[in-house]
């Protein structure tokens, strides 16, 4: 019966695929923030050997984040340029507070950017290396520590930014226990280290457990300043559905909307990503009549995208949630109450899509 009603209602409907600038720029953006990271890193140093991706995921749980026990191993010293600048930082720093700092200073902190970010943040950083570094940064000063932990380059990126957005969990762990990291610092294009993390999958419990701990740590609210969306939006249109649990698990807000009034739940139901929308409706909070600036809710957009299984989902929700389902007249059966009777209108069908929603007939979705 319930899925005669939703034939209905999505026969009712201007049924044409989705074409929108949003399902465009929702595609593009974790590419553009890859993109940013990749390219700086690569402008700083190129590895002559990156790791294999297999030998990256064949180490079992158990055996990352454990110290590497080699006696032969000397600790990774900063070059003798590199100690002298921070000498001169951390001079200034201590006389002025303020940050200001001379021509000179300038000169030592781009000796120390160069140097701090091709030991912190290349896709084969050594933990243990950027470890030792950030123990002579403290033996200067904890003022000395904080300024380049969070010393940003030309994209407006740290450590903290590139570590995420190379699945350098074992980085990320040593910068968070520096105690000084800005985990919710944005850099140029807008976007926070949360918001890059949520486009990485995650590999094991213990990537899974650093990531929970970065989250606790951190604003998983913020908007980014282009486009409005957040890392919950981030990881459901990129379809990360470990990524969107542990968010929600750290209190992300399920009913935000960016700048085209996209909620996650709309962003879900427009790209095909059933099983988010199920972790999303199973949310308390979740909203299913909210609406986009065209008028359009999760429903409406999840059709007209042709991803019939989310519209049953939505419209099985929502028949529920306003006690108008056979089912839910059942489990007041079951309670011995009798159904109450409907004051007003009984609902309507969801409203065809507003026209300055670009459909062609011709197009064809191809979110994932």
């Amino acid at each position: 019966m319930l899925q005669q009603q939703y034939s209905s209602v999505e026969n009712d409907m201007e049924f044409r695929r989705l074409n929108s600038p949003r399902f465009q720029r929702h595609e593009m953006v974790g590419e553009e923030i890859k993109n940013d990271t990749t390219k700086e890193s690569k402008e700083i140093i190129s590895p002559e050997k990156e790791i294999n991706s297999e030998e990256k995921t064949s180490l079992p749980d158990s055996a990352l984040f454990e110290p590497i026990r080699d006696k032969s191993r000397v600790k990774k010293e900063p070059s003798k340029e590199m100690r002298a600048a921070l000498k001169v930082l951390n001079d200034n720093l201590k006389k002025s507070p303020s940050k200001n700092i001379s021509h000179q200073t300038k000169n030592a902190t781009n000796v120390i950017q160069q140097e701090w970010f091709k030991i912190s943040s290349v896709v084969t950083a050594n933990p243990l290396d950027v470890e030792d570094y950030l123990d002579c940064f403290e033996e200067h000063s904890s003022i000395l520590l904080e300024y380049i932990v969070n010393m940003v380059d030309t994209n407006g990126n740290t450590a903290m930014h590139y570590a995420v957005s190379h699945g350098n969990y074992d980085v990320v762990s040593i910068l968070l226990d520096s105690k000084v990291c800005d985990i919710n610092k944005p850099n140029a294009a807008g976007y926070t280290p949360v918001m890059l993390t949520a486009l990485v999958d995650i590999k094991n419990s213990t990537h899974a457990s650093v990531i929970t701990r970065l989250f606790q740590l951190a604003d998983v609210n913020t908007r980014a300043k282009i486009h409005g969306q957040t890392a919950l939006m981030l990881a459901v249109s990129h379809g990360r559905t470990d990524m969107t649990r542990l968010l929600l698990d750290a209190g992300a807000a399920v009913n935000i909307q960016d700048e085209d009034g996209s909620s996650a739940l709309m962003c879900a139901a427009e790209h095909g990503h059933a099983d988010i929308v199920k972790l999303l409706l199973a949310n308390s909070d979740c909203d299913t009549s909210i609406v986009d600036v065209d008028g359009n809710t999760a429903l409406t957009i999840a059709v007209h995208a042709g991803n019939r299984d989310i519209g049953m989902l939505l419209y099985a929700h929502e028949q529920v949630s306003r006690g108008t389902s056979p089912y839910s007249s059942m489990r007041r059966s079951r309670r011995g109450s009798k159904p109450t009777t409907p004051t007003g209108p009984s609902p309507s069908a969801p409203a065809s899509p507003a026209p300055s929603r670009r459909f062609t007939p011709t197009s064809k979705y191809s979110g994932k």
